[in-house]
């Protein structure tokens, strides 16, 4: 005979099927309504609404947990990935959705630990301390006394997952028939990749103890222990970091540009550390993935999103920098060819170190300054992605590398950051800091090592 629990459990069984069922009538119906659109366009003649639609399509995705919300949120991010329209509205989804209740919470923690789950802790808050787009974080204490943090995915992931990546790959289609400067496919594929491995709790935990050995002489920097006996691949749990969030951090610093300064460069160590001495970066600078401490100190909460790149892709970065620093056309365009790029005339290389220059010009300029100097008006790199594109579109198109997707995702997202803070540094001589002494094959050395040490896989060229 079945108890309340399982009745209760069928019924939001039920309830999550007509729920998705739901949710995708509404996303599907409002990436048709722009099918149509196209179609009237290319058919017709009728103009392409996608201010119109972009709002739409906020609306239908508002409300999800989902990997697609993740996704658009990503996208949102990358210079050209989606509209201009779409972007400015996907940008304004917020990650805090709502929780799972705690009848909820105690059947998935019973179906990762096992019936007796609440005897490995002291307690565990039935309230989550924050939801996100895939699962959401409970505050525990293990029988130690100490302080945890429960991170515990929401049902059903997996199955969609696959739902939404059909819709990204919808959307994406259909952005393609009407636009040709940029071929996303390499951008879909490595958005797919990512996303199937953040749904592995597992894999997360790794990626922490490997965040843990590369920052280890980070003084400001802090990275949290999984606790393997309290993880499985839909629940890891780690020590709990005390911090606030950026924006409160500047609230309550909005006068002191010192304090500010040292989180910028924290930051900045905290992310470009792992990239240049291990070819790993950390690729989603989201508000909710780290916190501050009172003294400037940056928490890394989250390493679901991290990308490992061949030592060959960390040396162009540095050969690109180095080409349009010392103007060596030769060097800038060994660099881009490294990538997968093909130049195949002097206007297509002029036209990608538009945007090169934009994202490197910080570190260009041996001088204190803020990150946006040169681009006082309108939002952080719009005017520059919009020359690239029309540029882009006019010479016939490109396909960016994968690898793209999340390098652009980090500078991006680390340069609205630095922007809030409103942080004067001189970044040249903090990235000199960080190269001065690069060796190709030291660096291939040292993630083997590194990455051997955590079963994380090493990427092949």
């Amino acid at each position: 005979m079945q108890d309340d629990e399982d009745i209760q459990d069928i019924s939001d069984s039920g309830s999550r099927l007509s729920g998705r069922l739901k949710r995708y009538a509404k996303v599907g119906s409002s990436v048709g309504g722009l099918a149509a659109q196209v179609v009237g366009n290319r058919v017709l003649g009728t103009g392409l609404n996608s201010a119109k639609h972009s709002i739409e399509l906020k609306k239908a995705l508002g409300g999800l947990k989902g990997p697609l919300m993740k996704a658009a949120q990503i996208l949102a991010t990358i210079p050209d990935a989606l509209p201009k329209e779409y972007a400015e509205e996907l940008r304004q989804l917020q990650s805090n959705a709502p929780s799972m209740g705690w009848l909820f919470v105690k059947r998935r923690m019973k179906t990762e630990l096992g019936a007796g789950w609440q005897k490995k802790f002291q307690s565990f808050d039935q309230e989550a301390t924050a939801a996100a787009s895939l699962g959401q974080v409970h505050r525990a204490i293990d029988l130690d006394g100490q302080e945890l943090a429960c991170k515990l995915q929401y049902p059903d992931m997996i199955s969609a997952v696959e739902a939404d990546l059909k819709q990204l790959a919808l959307l994406f289609g259909i952005y393609r028939r009407y636009d040709k400067a940029i071929d996303p496919s390499n951008i879909l594929q490595e958005l797919t990749d990512r996303l199937r491995e953040e749904l592995d709790y597992q894999r997360e935990a790794q990626n922490m103890g490997l965040y843990g050995v590369m920052l280890a002489n980070e003084k400001h920097v802090c990275v949290p222990s999984a606790v393997p006996e309290l993880t499985t691949n839909r629940l890891i749990t780690m020590n709990w970091l005390d911090g606030v969030p950026l924006l409160d951090f500047i609230k309550s610093h909005e006068n002191n540009l010192e304090m500010c300064n040292q989180v910028a460069m924290n930051m900045f160590r905290a992310w470009y550390v792992p990239f240049y001495k291990y070819g790993v970066i950390h690729g989603d600078p989201h508000l909710g993935n780290y916190s501050i401490r009172e003294n400037g100190d940056v928490n890394l909460l989250d390493f679901g999103c991290v990308r490992v790149f061949d030592a060959s892709f960390v040396k162009g970065v540095i050969d690109l920098y180095f080409g349009l620093e010392r103007d060596d056309e030769d060097l800038a365009v060994q660099a881009y060819e490294s990538w997968g790029f093909k130049i195949q005339s002097r206007e297509m290389l002029d036209t990608l170190n538009i945007w090169a220059h934009f994202l490197y010009g910080p570190l260009l300029q041996d001088r204190k300054r803020t990150i946006v100097d040169d681009y006082k008006g309108g939002a952080y790199g719009a005017e520059v992605a919009n020359k690239v594109h029309q540029e882009l579109r006019r010479l016939g198109g490109v396909k960016p590398p994968r690898e793209f997707v999340l390098m652009d995702r980090a500078a991006v997202g680390l340069g609205s950051v630095f922007m809030h803070l409103k942080a004067e540094i001189n970044w040249h001589q903090l990235f000199h800091d960080l190269i001065s002494d690069f060796d190709y094959e030291e660096l291939q050395k040292r993630q083997i090592l590194a990455l051997k040490q955590f079963n994380v896989p090493i990427p092949t060229h």
